[in-house]
């Protein structure tokens, strides 16, 4: 049986693909404030999470990064999303589709 952590980082894995197929190269901060901002405050990623997250997912393959200089004139790493990470975002749409559908059956049922 999966562990929470498992899920959670499931979880994280596919806001942070998500985020970087839609937008395009981000920092680590963009990516938490489009998160936030697109589930209407209801999801908040902590930089705790969020850094470890981030090296766990690069160190997979799924995204490389580059360092730029941000809008505040500061220096940061800036994510994309390689093409493994494109191929992995497709099989964590497709496992959590199957999750939401799967608690949305017990919840109907109860």
């Amino acid at each position: 049986m999966p562990r929470e952590n498992d899920a959670l980082n499931g979880a994280l894995d596919l806001l942070v693909l998500k985020t970087l197929a839609q937008l395009g190269t981000m920092h680590g901060f963009g990516i938490a404030v489009h998160v936030q901002r697109v589930s209407n405050e209801q999801l908040r990623v902590e930089e705790g999470s969020l850094y470890p997250a981030l090296h766990r997912i690069q160190q997979a393959g799924w995204i490389a990064f580059e360092w730029k200089t941000t809008e505040n004139n500061r220096r940061a790493k800036y994510y994309r999303l390689t093409q493994l990470g494109r191929q992995q975002l497709v099989r964590e749409e497709k496992r959590w589709a199957q999750f939401i559908k799967g608690v949305g059956a017990v919840l109907r049922y109860a």
